[in-house]
């Protein structure tokens, strides 16, 4: 039975994950991630042969203004804030080629709205749109313990590729901006871009480990290398911002899961999470427009499992949002102009996920786990 709770657990604890899926919290565009975490957490408890299948939708709206961690409420009071709604639906499927060994492969899509007066001639408040099939990932791992050594958790590392499938020149009519005022076809701001254009590395640590009274520690983090310098994209800002740039991402999370023994199958979890974009890449020149940054959120979490389907609902709720200091910002800064570009963010995000377990033909729901 303890094995029992601890696999269960290790499903619904790193399901959670999958809100480091996080399509952006607004302006700064972190990319939607869930696949990876989700795919990999499974990828422990299933057996060799066995598949993991999920999904995870997750909505937010940004319109919250801040440059740096200061927020500047006077958009919101003028109506010149910028308003993003994002919606994203990620397909993953996992599969262990061993106890230790995972692969996963993850398909987003993705649906954006971004409302804003300055890229509107700043007189009329307009729609952008974009929608389609976001950047794919596809990757494995490899879990550091098994046997008896992994009763009482395990830790796991995986390297992935992130290609370029999504859209990175997605394109909308923009109202007066056109030859005397007239609508023309221009690419979407970054923050609702389906792509970024670059081929992407990704590390990824995660685990779960068992703490007295059935609670359990769950951490994962990954970071994004993404070598690419600039994706060719116009942004129809500034010379030196006239490209939009192909960033790195990062984001932690970590937090504490408890089974309610009372009530069968259900969970509460309760963490904190850091995502973001950073000022330069670890890898290769950070030309170009972009909005670096990063968001704090607490991160609460209902589960709920019924034999091999589990199903949860996290609300990351932000409490620090910082748009940093791009390199742009930067260099074209002089002693009567200091730039600091700001960036929207959003209040909170939504992220509901479902996993099915795909257990082999000849093995009963539990029996392996006697």
């Amino acid at each position: 039975m303890k094995k029992h709770i601890l696999i269960s657990s290790i499903l619904v604890a790193i399901l959670i994950r999958s809100s480091t899926d996080t399509f952006a919290q607004g302006c700064v565009a972190i990319r939607q991630f869930s696949g990876i975490g989700n795919a990999v957490g499974q990828g422990n408890a299933i057996e060799k042969g066995e598949w993991n299948i999920s999904t995870n939708y997750r909505y937010f709206k940004s319109f919250r203004h801040f440059r740096g961690s200061h927020e500047e409420p006077d958009r919101i009071t003028n109506n010149t804030e910028v308003i993003n709604w994002s919606h994203g639906v990620d397909f993953n499927v996992s599969y262990a080629f061993s106890e230790r060994v995972y692969g996963i492969l993850s398909l987003p899509f993705a649906y954006n709205e971004r409302s804003s007066l300055y890229e509107h001639g700043r007189t009329e408040r307009h729609m952008t749109y974009s929608s389609g099939l976001a950047d794919m990932r596809i990757g494995a791992g490899y879990w550091l313990f098994s046997g008896e050594k992994a009763r009482k958790g395990n830790t796991a590392i995986g390297f992935g590729l992130k290609l370029p499938t999504g859209d990175y020149n997605a394109k909308s009519t923009f109202y007066n901006v056109g030859p005397g005022g007239s609508p023309e076809e221009r690419p979407v701001d970054q923050s609702i871009q389906l792509g970024d254009g670059g081929l992407g590395l990704i590390i990824d640590a995660q685990g779960v480990w068992n703490f007295p009274k059935n609670f359990f520690l769950y951490y994962d983090g990954f970071y994004m290398f993404n070598p690419r310098n600039t994706n060719g994209t116009l942004t129809n800002r500034r010379p030196s911002e006239a490209i939009m740039s192909v960033p790195d991402q990062f984001a932690f999370r970590t937090g504490v899961f408890k089974p309610i023994s009372a009530v069968h199958g259900l969970g509460l979890s309760l963490g904190g999470r850091l995502e973001g974009i950073p000022v330069k890449d670890l890898v290769g020149d950070s030309d170009g427009f972009r909005r670096p940054g990063y968001v704090v959120s607490v991160d609460p979490g209902l589960s709920y499992m019924l034999g091999n389907f589990t199903t949860r609902i996290n609300i990351p709720i932000a409490l620090v949002r910082n748009r940093t200091r791009s390199l742009t910002d930067i260099a074209d800064s002089t002693p009567e102009n200091f730039r600091h570009g700001d960036a929207a963010f959003a209040d909170y995000l939504v992220n509901v996920s479902l996993a099915w377990r795909i257990i082999k033909k000849d093995k009963g729901v539990f029996n392996s786990l006697d």
